[in-house]
């Protein structure tokens, strides 16, 4: 059996409706495409890099914003505020290289998203990631997203 054949129909349409759940509650359609560009890039998931990067461009994001987004810390011009609290929080939960988020990353997160918000950003965040490394672990190639 080939790698890209172990995905079940069933767990691909519970994690789409997860992460269909968790995008519609966030509310915004072109941030919830920066955070799963950025959890694509650290996780090296070229299959959700190169989807998600047609759906942010699709939705009107700029060259300019999708481009530098793995260098967002340095671009204080170019996101925004709240963008960078859920930039932040999306490294801090995708890399847990300590064991757990930083108090201060979920902090700056919260003052920017109220509660409902912020558990649709972090449900979000973990439905990406367990993408990246469904797609990942069965090595899909680019090129290959649908909509």
């Amino acid at each position: 059996m080939s790698r890209t054949q172990l995905l079940d129909p069933a767990v691909g349409r519970a994690m789409a409706t997860a992460g269909a759940a968790a995008k519609k509650g966030l509310g915004d359609p072109a941030l919830a495409e920066l955070v799963m560009i950025r959890a694509s890039q650290l996780n090296h998931c070229a299959f959700c890099l190169d989807m998600h990067l047609r759906l942010a461009r699709e939705n009107g994001e700029s060259e300019d914003r999708v481009q530098l987004l793995n260098a967002w810390e340095e671009t204080e011009d170019l996101y925004s505020e709240r963008e960078r609290a859920a930039l932040a929080l999306t490294e801090a939960v995708t890399v847990l290289t300590e064991g757990f988020v930083p108090d201060e990353v979920y902090e700056r997160a919260a003052q920017h998203f109220d509660a409902g918000e912020l558990a649709h950003l972090i449900g979000l965040i973990t439905v990406i990631n367990g993408w990246n490394r469904l797609m990942v672990s069965r090595r899909v190639p680019p090129g290959g997203y649908q909509p």
